[in-house]
């Protein structure tokens, strides 16, 4: 079953590596491993290395004695203006006091600030993909956050360079302006696409703002998906944090958005369950009389949370081959990381092979 038909069955998974995140050796290890798990999509920085690190690896998963019988869709970032997830950390360590408890080394999700790094760069920018954690933490308002955003023309370029099957836009209540000058500059690339996601954080008003994109964006020459961000960035930090992204995707589900609806943002270990009790899944039996002929979603996207279940064994590879040796030449480590992947892969694919199983 490929992408799209996952999509319309209701089991759509997509992994986001960060649209900053740009450490290419985890980027490789998370490709092919949630290749080889079944993934549907695999959203990476609009960058030409991140880019050739991720085909790379879904290519290798392809090819793989155990491959699943379709490749995941490789999708990229971009943004409309300020966002969070296209941002990085920045400050001078040499500006830091001796006293210095350094909260800002165990708050990063990421390892991106290190004992090490605090006595050279401050940040390993690679690493950092805009979380905002060290920024509140900081006790003397050192670190910076450096935005940006992607430019057009180099987006095209991506698309004329290389396999890229999806573009996600990141967009939020208030940008419509900003929207529409990068809507306007989009339409070169639209025809190459497979699929147009756009992503927009939970706030007031925030139904009536994509309402109106929707109006400016028709019609479409391909499949449409509403990426719900509830709580952006925050699936790794406790399990209340799917709420909101659960709220936000049953007010989206009721609302007049045409296409598919996909929860992100704070997606972590729970999200399934929470959708399944509140029938919001599909192949399930529904309890609930009152609901809608579109009353589920589409899929589920992991970030942070998805990641995080890699650390420690991105960590045992690079030192165990000190940056020499790729996964997939040592067993027992590409077993594990698929096992991972499969971990919050299968929750979400397999729910309705065991429905059809019993019904």
């Amino acid at each position: 079953m490929g992408p799209l038909q996952s999509l319309e069955a209701g089991h759509w998974f997509k992994l986001i590596c960060g649209a900053s995140f740009q450490h290419l050796p985890s980027v490789r290890t998370l490709s092919l491993a949630y290749s080889l798990a079944g993934a549907d999509c695999i959203d990476v920085a609009a960058d030409p290395g991140v880019i050739r690190m991720a085909r790379e690896a879904i290519t290798i998963a392809r090819t793989s004695a155990s491959a699943p019988n379709q490749s995941p869709w490789l999708m990229v970032s971009i943004n409309d203006g300020e966002d969070p997830h296209f941002r990085k950390a920045l400050f001078n360590p040499k500006e830091c006091p001796e006293s210095c408890s350094q909260p800002c080394i165990p708050v990063c999700p990421a390892d991106a600030i290190t004992p090490q790094s605090l006595l050279e760069t401050g940040v390993v920018e690679e690493r950092c993909y805009g979380c905002g954690r060290c920024l509140t933490i900081c006790p003397t308002q050192q670190i910076d956050a450096i935005s940006h955003q992607i430019d057009i023309h180099d987006l095209q370029s991506i698309f004329q360079n290389y396999e890229v099957d999806a573009l996600e836009i990141h967009t939020q209540v208030g940008h419509f302006e900003n929207f529409k000058v990068v809507w306007q500059n989009l339409q070169p690339i639209l025809p190459q696409l497979k699929l147009l996601a756009i992503s927009c954080p939970y706030e007031s008003g925030v139904l009536n703002y994509l309402l109106n994109i929707q109006e400016l964006i028709a019609p479409l020459p391909c499949p449409l998906l509403w990426q719900t961000d509830g709580r952006p960035m925050s699936g790794d930090i406790g399990d209340g944090t799917t709420r909101t992204t659960v709220k936000y995707a049953q007010q989206a589900l009721e609302s007049e958005l045409e296409g598919f609806i996909q929860v992100a943002g704070g997606t972590n270990g729970h999200t399934v369950e929470k959708l399944k009790a509140l029938g919001l899944l599909k192949n399930q039996k529904k309890e609930h009389d009152n609901l809608k002929s579109r009353s589920t979603v589409a899929g589920i996207a992991y970030g942070s949370y998805g990641r995080a279940l890699f650390d420690t064994l991105q960590a045992d590879l690079d030192q165990y081959t000190y940056g020499s040796q790729k996964i997939e030449e040592i067993p027992a480590l590409l077993a594990e990381a698929i096992q991972l992947a499969e971990s919050l892969v299968h929750p979400l694919k397999y729910h309705r092979v065991n429905h059809f199983q019993t019904h």
